[in-house]
């Protein structure tokens, strides 16, 4: 059972880190370090509860993952490209650690590779708790980031399977049997309905196809990612990621915990991790660079840069198996771990403020950008539209099939998901993919024409960041902003905007169509 305080302690130190504008994640990892240094709790359970936060995390991403994206040059070669040129370095670093550090005691050459490789991955679990938390999950940028991370998830996977003790069953060729079970998987998700039996029905698939592949001698996460995307594009698939990430992110937080779990090394080692911490500033430079050639904006690198800009929990895994195989000395385990912790601490700062750090440097960055873009990352054109609805779910769809009535060919949709602004388009909506936090697509977007922008983006930080970022443009029409909350409501007005509280003005909504059908 875990213990009140370590719940308590979270709550206070994640609390603390968001009043000082930083994520909670920073907080949750404060609380390990400390709840580990006063032994308070059972590791083992903690770190039980994160193995299943990481799960639902695989899980919820085969949920959205299109397989299509891991064919696209800028997402596998990518990521081919940044192992190829970051182990080398990473290992002749450890290499050079008795020179570097005098005292610190030599790395084997074997051990300095296998630790350079484990080092070269990033943190799925980071990157998709920064998207979440600024509502990006469906833009450009987060597909390939998540992308990428796939790709080294698959990397992982292999270096796993082939250095097992036990190679994997041969029941495992079964596994090529799984797109089988898709329609008898969609009919389950169908039959769930819509309150806690879906849950369940998540929880138990996730977990139950990632002990069906650690019963085959396969890596659990790859069960729940696989299991995840046979039953994506389904008409409930994104019904049932909804409904789960609030369990995620529960379990997530045990995953943070749990790196404090590990202790602090000493001195010495304490050094190295910082060695090690330093080391991380050239992966945004190497990824920035990487993107720009495979033809992508300077934003959208940077933005995938900085995501992977940290060191992935797959380094810890690699390092407790060396440790328990007699190949690595017990306190390096401690070293990565703290050296993880420092790579969270420096990212975390970074992509709070990306945003405000490409307007700084956007005028640089764009000088290496290729003369010849991808068509995704192609300027788009609004027309003549007088109204601009930004956010096309299903409060951006109601509002355009409303107002379309009353200014026919005057409204335009953006939608930061392509393949959903194209099938709005096909539908005969007038939808263009852009995504609303884009300082470049606002500075492009003609805004002298536009008399009103409506707001209803994922959550309230990006909706108000967008509403900050027109204003600084200089936007002179009406800005009306979807609002959830009454504290959310009173920081739009104050911003100008006309606000509509979903919650309060539901009631309002329903008694109009009630009248619309009697009359």
């Amino acid at each position: 059972m875990i213990e009140p305080i370590i719940v308590g302690l979270a709550f206070v130190a994640g609390l603390g880190f968001r009043r000082a504008g930083m994520p909670p994640l920073l907080g949750y990892l404060v609380a390990g370090f400390i709840a580990g240094g006063l032994q308070i709790g059972d590791a083992e359970v903690i770190h039980a509860l994160s193995e299943v936060g990481i799960i639902l995390l695989l899980f919820t991403i085969g949920l959205k993952l299109n397989l299509r994206e891991l064919l696209a040059p800028q997402v596998w070669a990518t990521a081919s490209l940044h192992t190829a040129i970051v182990v080398p370095l990473t290992a002749a670093m450890l290499l050079s650690l008795p020179w570097l550090l005098p005292g610190v005691a030599e790395v084997e050459t074997s051990v300095a590779w296998m630790l350079a490789f484990a080092l070269s991955f990033s943190s799925t679990v980071f990157a998709v708790k920064i998207f979440d938390e600024r509502g990006e999950g469906a833009a450009l940028h987060a597909k390939i980031a998540i992308g990428i991370l796939v790709v080294q998830d698959i990397f992982a996977v292999s270096y796993l399977v082939l250095s097992a003790e036990h190679a994997p069953s041969p029941w495992a060729f079964a596994l090529l049997g799984l797109p089988l079970l898709r329609p008898l998987l969609a009919f389950f998700l169908k039959q769930a309905g819509h309150g806690e039996l879906l849950v369940l029905f998540g929880i138990a698939v996730a977990l139950g196809s990632a002990e069906l592949f650690d019963m085959l001698h396969l890596e659990a996460g790859l069960g729940a990612l696989l299991f995840g995307v046979l039953l994506s594009n389904i008409s409930k698939s994104v019904e049932l990621y909804k409904s789960l990430i609030n369990f995620k992110d529960i379990f997530l937080t045990a995953f943070f915990l749990s790196i404090g779990y590990s202790g602090l090394p000493s001195g010495e080692m304490l050094l190295v991790a910082c060695a090690i911490g330093l080391l991380i500033f050239l992966r945004p430079l190497i990824y920035f660079l990487l993107l720009l050639t495979f033809r992508l904006r300077a934003r959208t690198s940077l933005l995938v840069g900085l995501s992977l800009f940290n060191y992935s929990e797959f380094g810890l895994i690699v390092a407790a198996m060396a440790v328990k195989g007699g190949q690595l000395p017990a306190v390096w385990l401690t070293t990565l771990a703290v050296a993880m912790a420092l790579s969270l601490f420096v990212a975390v700062p970074f992509n709070t403020h990306v945003h405000l750090l490409y307007g700084r440097l956007a005028s640089r960055l764009q000088k290496l950008e290729r003369s010849e873009l991808l068509i995704q990352e192609r300027p788009v054109d609004l027309g003549d539209a007088e109204i601009v609805i930004f956010g096309m779910g299903r409060i951006g769809s109601g509002a355009y099939e409303y107002l379309s009535q009353h200014y026919p060919n005057k409204i335009v949709g953006v939608e930061e998901s392509a393949d959903k602004a194209l099938k709005l388009r096909l539908s005969g909506v007038s939808c263009v993919p852009g995504d609303a936090s884009d300082r470049d697509f606002l500075e492009r977007a003609d805004l002298h024409k536009r008399k009103t922008i409506l707001v209803s983006l994922t959550n309230h930080s990006e909706n108000i960041d967008v509403v900050k970022m027109l204003q600084h443009l200089d936007y002179k029409g009406k800005i009306a902003v979807v609002s959830r909350f009454p504290d959310q409501q009173e920081e739009l007005i104050s911003l100008g905007c006309i606000t509509f509280n979903l919650y309060a003005e539901a009631g309002h909504g329903f008694a109009e169509r009630v009248m619309e059908e009697m009359s």
